[in-house]
């Protein structure tokens, strides 16, 4: 799952330098480790940044807004998860798609974020050998992670070292702290764990196994509450945030998967 492995380099410079961490990594994807569009498009998500999320796209479109930047594992080692903006119903959604495959759109941030993120989703078709517990089947259908800068010193050496061990190797700002809110169909909502490959990168599951399927869900997530649950013992303060993160994957177990997300932005209390 990111990949939440931390977001994509990391498939085989995890396995040749910190397998563990590069999993988070991949999750990271969304750190420019892999780069999938023009400097123009790139600069304008970070324009967008500055005011509020950018919308997935427009009605009747048909395609996915570029400042959400697309990517993928290093060399196209697994097939790309589909990211389409459809119509479904009245209203648009972004719809993705996963075949064995993986992916991610990245919107670039900087610096402090409104209180609340909020969004709806909905899982039609979930990974049935998904175990976000375990290396062998970290898939998930469905996630929206945030990366933080949080400050490298609050974090425990072995995995501050690998960390920048990893942005020597990649020459990449890889992200500090990823967290990383689930539909998973395997464990029940409220469980938080951290990525089988990296603690650098943690979960919420969100909605769980006994949440039913084609139904749209609605949430609002306090940041500063869910990364103190999360990465509070590491540091006080919730630093700022680099990136959002939308992803769907099955490249471990090769399964297939279908959802759909809708409305995911920035509010105040």
């Amino acid at each position: 799952m990111f990949e939440h492995r931390g977001l994509a380099l990391i498939k085989p410079l995890m396995d040749r330098l910190a397998r563990p961490f590069a999993s988070a990594l991949l999750c990271w994807c969304g750190a420019g480790l892999a780069q999938s569009n023009t400097d123009a498009l790139a600069t304008t998500a970070r324009h967008t940044a500055q005011a509020q999320l950018a919308t997935f796209g427009e009605a009747g479109a048909r395609r996915v807004n570029p400042a959400w930047e697309s990517e993928g594992l290093p060399a196209d080692k697994a097939p790309r998860t589909q990211f389409d903006w459809v119509q479904l119903g009245q209203d648009w959604a972004l719809r993705l798609r996963t075949d064995g495959s993986y992916g991610l759109l990245r919107h670039a941030w900087q610096g402090a974020h409104p209180a609340l993120l909020t969004w709806r989703w909905r899982l039609d078709a979930p990974l049935e050998k998904a175990d976000i517990t375990t290396r062998e089947g970290d898939d998930a259908a469905l996630k929206i992670c945030v990366m933080f800068d949080q400050p490298l010193a609050d974090i425990p050496v072995f995995q501050r070292v690998a960390l920048t061990l990893a942005r020597q190797v990649s020459g990449k700002d890889l992200p500090s702290a990823t967290l990383c809110y689930l539909w998973d169909s395997r464990y029940p909502s409220g469980q938080v764990g951290s990525n089988p490959y990296s603690a650098r990168v943690r979960y919420m599951v969100i909605n769980g196994a006994a949440s039913p399927l084609g139904q749209w869900r609605s949430h609002s997530r306090n940041l500063a509450a869910d990364f103190a649950q999360l990465f509070g013992k590491e540091s006080q303060l919730t630093p700022n945030v680099s990136a959002v993160v939308i992803g769907a994957d099955s490249d471990n177990t090769r399964g297939r998967s279908l959802a759909y997300v809708q409305s995911l932005q920035w509010q105040t209390p």
